[in-house]
């Protein structure tokens, strides 16, 4: 059982949805960085979604792409960035770590000696939005034969004929995208989401976490109250873009966090 198993369960068996955060490693710098991830379960968040900053961002909005140009411009790398978990992992052993981003910086790396060094750092799961279903022997089963859940995107134009294939090896959770279209660009509708939700459902046991389009803790309490849980990344991001204060962002996000552990 790895840690995003653990957390899950533990959120089940107390009747909780769960809160789960987006932010760039080394964004806007890596002390800074630091002090945010670090300071994210106090705030209330379930699970880490740590972004690795590539310079061809495809999925992500603005917000997300200027957040990986200011971490590459300040010296962020894979490696600081495993760095930056590890440094989490010297004050809290229970909080998941998902390593998010795109398949190129890993390739680069290699497959067995990336997965070396994230099992080092004690990343918990890999979302990898460019390695398709199609893919899984590059990265999503070596993954997982090495302890990670490979956590894979569903979006609105997962048919039902797809969906069989985007889970199959698929575990952890399933994140789903709520709107079409780039981080950050619409809101979400728990209008919209609950009929997909329960789709997916149907489909797997895995807990269905939405994101993309989550802006606000009315919007937190929403989604969450339709899926097992939220997401919230560009809203996060675009605060500490704006340079906030590591405390202003942590006070944010606890608002969102509070706004899912609500619903």
């Amino acid at each position: 059982m790895t840690r995003i198993d653990a957390k899950f369960a533990e959120l089940a068996a107390a009747g909780k949805k769960a809160f789960v955060a987006y932010v760039m490693a080394g964004d806007p710098d890596y002390e800074t960085s630091v002090e945010i991830v670090k300071g994210l379960p106090g705030a209330g968040v379930d699970v880490i979604e740590l972004g690795l900053p590539f310079t061809d961002p495809m999925a992500d909005g603005p917000t997300i792409q200027l957040a990986g140009q200011r971490a590459l411009e300040g010296g962020m790398t894979l490696e600081k960035t495993l760095d930056l978990a590890k440094a989490l992992r010297e004050e809290d052993d229970t909080t998941p770590i998902v390593l998010m981003g795109y398949y190129n910086p890993i390739y680069s790396r290699g497959v067995d000696r990336f997965l070396e060094d994230a099992k080092a750092a004690e990343i918990d799961g890999l979302i990898v939005v460019d390695l398709p279903p199609e893919e899984d022997s590059e990265l999503c089963i070596p993954a997982q034969a090495a302890g990670m859940n490979f956590i894979r995107l569903a979006t609105p134009t997962t048919d039902d004929k797809r969906l069989p294939k985007v889970l199959q090896n698929t575990s952890g959770f399933v994140y789903y995208v709520s709107i079409t279209g780039i981080t950050g660009a619409a809101s979400a509708q728990a209008g919209d989401v609950g009929p997909e939700v329960a789709r997916m459902k149907a489909a797997t046991d895995l807990p269905i976490i939405v994101g993309f389009g989550i802006k606000t803790p009315e919007a937190s309490k929403a989604i969450a109250e339709v899926a097992d849980g939220a997401v919230v990344g560009s809203a996060i991001v675009e605060k500490i873009g704006a340079g906030e204060s590591a405390a202003d962002v942590l006070a944010f996000v606890k608002t969102l966090a509070d706004g899912a552990h609500s619903a």
